[in-house]
């Protein structure tokens, strides 16, 4: 049985479908990357897995399994049971997903307690252990830190400590490496691996940049329009695909001194 299954949805705003007719399906500690252009649909296919499509954005077509189970119909009750231990997302710049006026525990702790029956005190311990076992030095200094005074690459160390607090079966990344420099982007992306190595996580990384996923990933979704336009092993999509579109977006990927890194 696949870990995740999304057969053959068509996702709406409306009257007007976004996504169409996509299908993926993955089994328990695979990377996938979803590919394109801004406006391809990528971030919507994993806001609907998650339950989260803004903007009054509906499902209207096909099915999404968990383990099995399709969680179009699911209550809020069953949601919030799901989120944190089978699934978890993180988003572009974590710190923008925070409010500015909290402190990082705050939220940290409130996300803890939400999942768990424990007390602030044991909630802040665990903060600090996760924040700590994602890199970040001090982690009760980051705790006490409101988003604003912590780097792009801290805030969304935040966000990774935050949405592998319970060891989810999957995680959703939704471009977690765009907002970043060089060379946090690299420590991110291979932060991101080890998580798959030391907790068998299997992840979905939304990104533009075929670079990234190419490194990463064991299975490439490449989107252009709301829809699938070539998708395969990593090696297909580097040395096969015969895409117009793929050869495009490997082109995009920068070179140094004529040889390209992908």
């Amino acid at each position: 049985m696949a870990l995740l299954e999304i057969d053959n949805i068509t996702i709406s705003y409306g009257n007007r479908p976004t996504v169409t007719d996509f299908s993926m399906k993955m089994n328990e500690g695979q990377i996938i990357s979803l590919v394109g252009e801004s406006g391809s649909g990528k971030t919507t296919v994993i806001r609907a897995a998650f339950g989260l499509l803004p903007g009054g954005g509906k499902v209207t077509a096909g099915d999404i399994l968990f383990e099995g189970e399709s969680v179009l119909g699911f209550s809020k009750e069953k949601w919030r049971k799901l989120r944190g231990r089978g699934m978890s997302m993180i988003f572009q710049d974590s710190g923008a997903m925070m409010n500015p006026t909290r402190r990082v525990g705050n939220a940290f702790v409130e996300y803890i307690r939400t999942h768990e029956n424990i007390s602030k005190a044991e909630a802040t311990k665990k903060g600090i252990e996760m924040l700590e076992r994602m890199r970040l030095p001090d982690g009760g200094n980051v705790m006490k830190s409101y988003p604003f005074q912590l780097s792009g690459g801290m805030r969304q160390r935040v966000g990774i400590a935050m949405g592998m607090t319970y060891a989810p079966k999957l995680l959703l990344a939704d471009e977690p490496t765009s907002a970043l420099d060089v060379t946090t982007q690299a420590q991110i992306v291979r932060q991101m691996m080890e998580l798959r190595e030391q907790y068998g996580t299997a992840i979905v990384v939304v990104t533009h940049n075929l670079g990234v996923a190419c490194y990463m990933s064991d299975y490439i979704i490449v989107m252009k329009d709301g829809r699938i336009e070539d998708q395969g092993s990593r090696d297909y999509i580097l040395h096969e695909s015969g895409n117009a579109y793929t050869k495009k977006l490997l082109d995009a990927v920068p070179s140094i001194g004529g040889t390209r890194y992908v």
